[in-house]
Order: C-alpha cells, then structure tokens, then sequence
C-alpha cells in the first residue's frame, strides 16, 4: 500500500474536484461533496482542518470509491 501524505482539507477537495466530486453543502466545520454516476452517488465528508489525520484520509479515499493510488495520482 502506498504512504499517504498529510494533506489539508482544501488540498483533499481540490482532488476530489479533478476526480468529478462537487460542493454540496458545509455545516460547521465539514465539507459535503458529492459525485453521482449512472448507477449510484458517491457523497464524501471533509473536515475542514489544516492537517487531516491518516485514519480519516483512509476514510474520506474509502467514502469516495477511489483506490489510494488513483486518489495520489490526482495531486500530479
């Protein structure tokens, strides 16, 4: 498995934007963003923190359907 970096909450939704995601909505501190395809939507909540934990960023890839790898290479 690759090493994730530590990245902001912004760095993680201008990633998720390449990837097809949208804003939806904010509520305190979490960002909404969703991303529907033909079959099913995909919905991901962000933290808006200046450094998001390992164990979230697992989560958040997870949440999103992407592969860490295909997650990584969104940020080349």
């Amino acid at each position: 498995m690759t090493k994730l970096p530590i990245l902001s909450a912004r760095e993680i939704i201008k990633a998720l934007e390449r990837a097809g995601f949208q804003f939806v909505s904010q509520k305190g501190s979490h960002i909404k963003m969703k991303k529907k395809e033909d079959c099913s939507t995909s919905v991901v909540i962000i933290p808006n923190h200046d450094e998001i934990a390992t164990g979230t960023l697992k989560s958040i890839i997870r949440q999103s359907k992407l592969t860490p790898e295909e997650f990584i290479s969104l940020f080349r």
